[in-house]
């Protein structure tokens, strides 16, 4: 008796301390996912080797990555340059896939180079990446001076443009000769925890749950500095803080129209697929998933951004499409088909991530343009 009882004691402690390690484990794995360096890709993509780089030309391994439809960034450590369509003349051979060659911006593609592709196009500031005048501003937040490029332009209606997950503010850069051309003011924010800006109190990201008040912030700058109204334009998180910023902030009467491209609408799996792209194993993976949402405070009683279609009272264009992993598409359809008299969905196939302008630039634009002209 006393021998099965002790077997019993140790098989109990066991089973706590390994549910204790897996428990550290989680929660170690979910601030792992909430961690993420500014501006740098988001873990979990596939790397491509260059096989070659030369007349307008790259040669880069065969996969579904680099096979994506249209113009993308490329970036290793120490390079960045800017891929272009495939070229559809080309016979690489089974293994690999030649694009377009539009520019190296830094750093050397030798044969050999690991590279990513990335939605981040242009690096600099928009006077050195698109030759466009800009000022460099600061935007009062909660937690100290948030730093903003302005580019000014004719109208009074003003673009505040927040990028997401896996980039930083140059990312919006690929949409700024666009809204230049059609005399937008653009006022494109960096937050919490990007370079150069205040980091959140815990150190983690919080899929726009706080990030919104910066968003909040920039709203009230632009209304001080001469905005009539204000298009808020949102990539991944940065579309669910836009949706945050119209559901909860006290100046949401002066938001015109909502721009959501790729939107982190259900942040389970959001969260889940962050945390595998960092090594997750799959059976901690659940256990990871809670632990995230209560670091972040994305709890089941919270609603997620977007969830009440009903109390919408303004223009709402959604870019997603099938082929993004990280942020399904499926709430931005139900809430397009819910409010077909304000919610408009642009389907964007062949598109990862915060890419969809990359897979498809001209039908990406032309949409924006009819989106766009009635708020201008």
């Amino acid at each position: 008796m006393r021998t099965a009882t002790a077997t019993a004691a140790a098989v109990t402690t066991t089973l706590i301390g390994a549910g204790a390690a897996a428990v550290a484990v989680a929660r170690h794995a979910a601030d792992a996912a909430l961690r993420s360096e500014p501006g740098r890709p988001l873990p979990g993509g596939p790397k491509l080797g260059v096989h070659s780089a030369v007349d307008g030309r790259i040669t880069l391994t065969r996969s579904l990555a680099s096979l994506r439809p249209g113009t993308y960034g490329l970036v290793a450590p120490g390079v960045h340059a800017v891929v272009g369509p495939v070229l559809p003349d080309a016979d690489p051979g089974p293994d690999a896939v030649v694009r377009q060659l539009v520019s190296v911006t830094h750093g050397t593609l030798a044969p050999g180079t690991r590279v990513t592709l990335t939605p981040q196009v242009y690096v600099g500031n928009p006077r050195t990446a698109l030759g466009l005048d800009h000022a460099d501003v600061d935007v009062p937040g909660e937690l100290g001076a948030l730093p903003a490029w302005f580019v000014p332009a004719a109208r009074d209606t003003w673009v505040i443009t927040v990028h997401g997950l896996g980039s930083s503010r140059e990312h919006p850069m690929v949409v700024m000769p666009f809204l230049h051309r059609h005399q937008l003011p653009v006022l494109d924010l960096g937050y919490r925890g990007d370079l150069g800006a205040p980091a959140s109190p815990d150190g983690l990201g919080h899929l726009g749950e706080s990030e919104w008040r910066d968003l909040d912030a920039a709203i009230r700058y632009a209304l001080r500095y001469g905005a009539r109204r204000v298009v808020l334009y949102g990539w991944s998180t940065g579309a669910t803080m836009a949706l945050h910023a119209y559901e909860r902030s006290p100046l949401a009467h002066r938001i015109s129209g909502l721009v959501l491209d790729s939107p982190v609408l259900d942040w389970h799996t959001t969260l889940r697929g962050l945390a595998a792209a960092r090594g997750v194993p799959g059976v901690v993976l659940p256990l990871a998933v809670r632990a995230a949402e209560g670091l972040t405070g994305l709890r089941a009683d919270r609603r997620p951004a977007g969830s009440d279609p009903g109390a919408l009272r303004v223009p709402v264009l959604i870019f997603h499409g099938p082929d993004d992993a990280l942020a399904p598409w499926g709430p931005s359809r139900r809430l397009a088909a819910a409010r077909p008299d304000l919610a408009t969905l642009h389907t964007v196939g062949g598109a990862g991530h915060g890419a969809m302008w990359n897979a498809d630039p001209a039908g990406y634009e032309e949409a924006l343009r009819r989106f766009l002209t009635p708020l201008m």
